[in-house]
Order: C-alpha cells, then sequence, then structure tokens
C-alpha cells in the first residue's frame, strides 16, 4: 500500500493552530498517513508587502511541527519553475515519490474557484483530494467527483491575517500560535527593529 500524504499547501504566513488542528483532523478521521506543508514562494511578479521572507515562513513551519513525526514541512516548490502550478508540482512529487499517493488538501473556498485552476479535470483525474470546509464557502457532498471528498473538520475562525494584524498592533496572541513559532516570531520581529 502506498503511503497516503495529503499535500497542504500555503504561504503559511505565519502557520497557526487552525493549520495544524485541520492537519491533526485529517490525520486522524480522514485516512491519511501524513500531512506535507507545502510552503508557497514568493510570486516575483506579485508586490506582496505582507508575505515574510520564504525562508522565514519555512522555518516557522518546521518549528510548529517538529515534535510531530506524521507531519513534515516541504520547500518543494522553491525549486521548481514559476510560476508555480498545484499540476506541476503534484506531477513532480510524483516522480519523485512513486511510493506514495498525493491527495490534495484545499479548502471550500478554493473548490469554488477550482473551475479556473490550470488544468484542473487532469488534477481531478489523477488525485484524490479533500475539501475542508471554510465559512461562507458551502459545498454539496452530493456533486463532488468521486475521488473529491469533504472533510467534516471543526472550523477554527483564525488566519494569518488576523495573526499579522495582531501583531502589528502589538496584541498578545501568544495562544493563536504553536509556543515556538511564537517565540521566533518575537525574536524575528525584535532584530527587525534593531536593524532599522
Amino acid at each position: 500500500m502506498p503511503i497516503r500524504t495529503g499535500i497542504f499547501s500555503g504561504s503559511f504566513n505565519p502557520i497557526h493552530i487552525g493549520h495544524l488542528a485541520l492537519a491533526n483532523y485529517l490525520c486522524e478521521y480522514e485516512g491519511l498517513d501524513e500531512v506535507w506543508f507545502m510552503v508557497t514562494p514568493h510570486n516575483p511578479l506579485k508586490q506582496s508587502q505582507e508575505l515574510w521572507d520564504d525562508d522565514f515562513r519555512l522555518q516557522l513551519v518546521k518549528k510548529a511541527i517538529e515534535s510531530y513525526p506524521r507531519f513534515q514541512a516541504s520547500d518543494f516548490e522553491f525549486h521548481l519553475p514559476r510560476p508555480n502550478y498545484t499540476f506541476n508540482t503534484l506531477q513532480a512529487l510524483q516522480s519523485c515519490h512513486p511510493d506514495r499517493q498525493f491527495i490534495l488538501i484545499i479548502g471550500s473556498d478554493n473548490w469554488h474557484l477550482f473551475p479556473h485552476w490550470y488544468k484542473h479535470e487532469e488534477i481531478v483525474q489523477s488525485h484524490e483530494l479533500i475539501i475542508y470546509p471554510r465559512p461562507q464557502y458551502p459545498v454539496d457532498e452530493s456533486s463532488l467527483p468521486t475521488n473529491v471528498h469533504l472533510a467534516h473538520s471543526p472550523q477554527l475562525e483564525v488566519s494569518s491575517t488576523f495573526i499579522r494584524q495582531a501583531i502589528r498592533q502589538k496584541k498578545e496572541i501568544r495562544f493563536f500560535l504553536p509556543h515556538g513559532v511564537y517565540e521566533l516570531i518575537r525574536q524575528h520581529l525584535h532584530n527587525a527593529e534593531n536593524t532599522q
């Protein structure tokens, strides 16, 4: 039996307890052997003052998951041609790791946009998908293709945008982040202030 590896792709800007709780649920309740947190690189064609450095975001993910063997941080997309397309990432992953079955993890908000994705039909034909619920984006389970299913995971209303705004406002948010991530961000911001 191939290893069932969930691909959870995102900017993780920063990773927070919502990401980790979801991945934990998918391993325990949706038949995944492991989850790879696929950190997406900065797109040089897009101006984003909000996006932290690629390597720093990867470092935060590694710190967040270091004590749990079923989670892995991945910089796989850092080494692929730009722009990144999910179809190409999945094809490259399967080529590099033929012993694994890769399952794509996406939010219901992205499922609504999925018809606009590059080679979306080929993705569904060649890979299993797990959709996790997001507020205001309901999914009709009866309309899903055979190898696409909806996870009934708890919805934690935490976002990376909220985390960054709270940091700017100097709010105390230590319980929204894994302890190690919280400390790394604090140190990072302290160093940034001292170099200005």
